[in-house]
């Protein structure tokens, strides 16, 4: 079995830190004690984190959090963050307005 997936070992008990207030998800307004109880709680994935806590699934899809994120799971984990797999990477999406998707020549004015 995979160490990092491994639910059965004891990562210990979650000790709030001085810095658990400290935003990392800005878009979701997620901190990282937020994250570090998660993991706690049994999250122990990236994906898990995301469908959790949403972090990273924000404006920017983690292309500001993700890293931090991981190396937090990590630590907490007590593994490389290179042993954590990946979430799914999407690009960046904007709102964008109906009135411009249905533009076309003569109906929009």
């Amino acid at each position: 079995m995979n160490r990092v997936n491994d639910r059965s070992r004891d990562i210990g008990p979650f000790v709030p830190a001085g810095d658990d207030d400290m935003v990392i998800c800005r878009c979701e307004e997620i901190t990282k004690g937020e994250i570090r109880k998660a993991v706690h709680e049994g999250m122990y994935t990236i994906t898990e984190l995301r469908r959790y806590l949403r972090c990273g699934m924000g404006l920017c899809q983690g292309q500001t959090c993700s890293r931090l994120v991981k190396g937090i799971v990590a630590k907490e984990l007590k593994v490389s963050p290179a042993q954590l797999e990946p979430a799914a990477a999407r690009a960046p999406m904007r709102p964008t307005e109906m009135r411009i998707l249905g533009h076309e020549e003569g109906v929009c004015r």
